[in-house]
């Protein structure tokens, strides 16, 4: 049971990247477990890049390739994480604005 709960302990990260102009889907930019996916965050936050935290889609997405665009069977939960970026970029550009 204690090695099922370390397990579970490790951090994974993965960062994806979209451009409508040259991707037909988002694909991945980063991948990694453990102090790499540490490093992944700590740059998004870095980088002010939004983190959505999602345990079983990061998972999932961590077993494609760096370069892999994601499946159609992703395409409907990416979807809600990008509208959730934009959120944040559109909430970001308010605050920018009022200052």
């Amino acid at each position: 049971m204690a090695d099922k709960d370390e397990k579970q302990k490790i951090k994974t990260a993965v960062a994806l990247g979209y451009d409508p102009n040259e991707d037909g889907a988002p694909k991945v930019i980063a991948s990694g477990k453990g102090a790499l996916a540490e490093k992944i965050i700590e740059q998004a936050k870095d980088n002010k890049i939004p983190i959505h935290q999602d345990d079983k889609l990061a998972d999932t997405l961590s077993r494609l390739e760096i370069g892999e665009m994601i499946p159609p069977e992703l395409y409907e939960v990416v979807a809600e994480i990008l509208v959730f970026v934009d959120a944040m970029d559109r909430i970001k550009a308010k605050d920018k604005n009022r200052r």
